[in-house]
């Protein structure tokens, strides 16, 4: 049970994608990688999400992620500086206590990440990394050195903002959208692949989505091949409404549960629950 909560958060931050490696063919770059605009979110926005984990098709409640963002300045630059948290339930502590927390800075204008902080806590484990883009010099100033990086390149939290402005419109089914990510002293080459428009059905209700595949490497938790799948809402908001993935026991599903300050109406939902 301890890995499964301990996925809770990661799984809904890294919704993106894992590095693609193996036998994966490089996808062609979006024509928009360097100069996405955001389109999608504004300050004061906030999403939240409830975890679930399945075995034999019984789904239980393990844990809560929130997103939220402000407007604030770093470095005499605008940024939106947004923060995920992510918790196990309290009746959960006793088996593996998670509190993680990772925030973005992300440049207003050119949306790319001038900062990232990563501060997990999971079950006595704890990692603190500090990040700072240098976007003069390509590189990225951790806690363990400097590391070139290309000139367009995303965090783990700013890359699922970054997706939320991919105009999904100019996209055929199967189709792959990659980008750059920095995470732990590496570049990865990610991409996401789009699969078309869906209705589905999440605990807070009925929503027209837009359905894509990250990706994913095998490894202790997730399986290998493209079988995470993401839903966000079809209208201007790009809100990830659901993320579902089997594991190497079960499945989790990860569902929005409520959402403030929204730069758009939702539009996409059909029903409410």
């Amino acid at each position: 049970m301890k890995w499964i909560i301990r996925i809770s958060f990661i799984a809904v931050i890294a919704l993106m994608a894992f590095t693609q490696k193996d036998n994966a063919t490089p996808a062609p770059p979006y024509d928009d990688a360097c100069n996405i605009k955001n389109t999608a979110f504004h300050a004061g926005e906030k999403v939240s999400y409830t975890v679930f984990y399945a075995v034999a098709g019984i789904y239980v409640n393990a844990g809560t992620a929130t997103f939220t963002n402000t407007l604030e300045t770093l470095n005499n630059k605008p940024v939106y500086h947004i923060v995920g948290e992510g918790n196990t339930n309290s009746s959960y502590d006793w088996i593996y206590k998670v509190r993680d927390k990772y925030e973005t800075y992300i440049d207003t204008t050119t949306m790319q990440p001038l900062k990232f902080v990563r501060n997990v806590n999971e079950n006595g484990y704890k990692k603190y990394q500090n990040v700072t883009f240098n976007k003069t010099a390509n590189t990225a100033v951790t806690n363990d050195g400097v590391f070139k990086v290309p000139a367009c390149v995303q965090d783990v939290v700013s890359s699922v903002f970054y997706a939320r402005n991919v105009d999904f419109s100019k996209l055929k089914v199967n189709d792959r959208v990659a980008f750059s990510m920095f995470l732990d002293n590496e570049v990865h080459d990610m991409y996401m692949r789009y699969m078309g428009k869906e209705v589905v059905k999440t605990k807070y209700g009925k929503f027209n989505t837009i359905k894509f595949k990250p990706l994913l490497i095998k490894g202790s938790i997730f399986e290998g091949g493209e079988k995470m799948v993401v839903w966000v809402t079809d209208d201007a908001n790009h809100i990830p409404v659901r993320i579902e993935s089997p594991i190497i026991v079960g499945k989790v599903k990860i569902d929005m549960m409520s959402y403030e300050n929204i730069r758009y109406p939702m539009t996409s939902m059909v029903k409410r629950r």
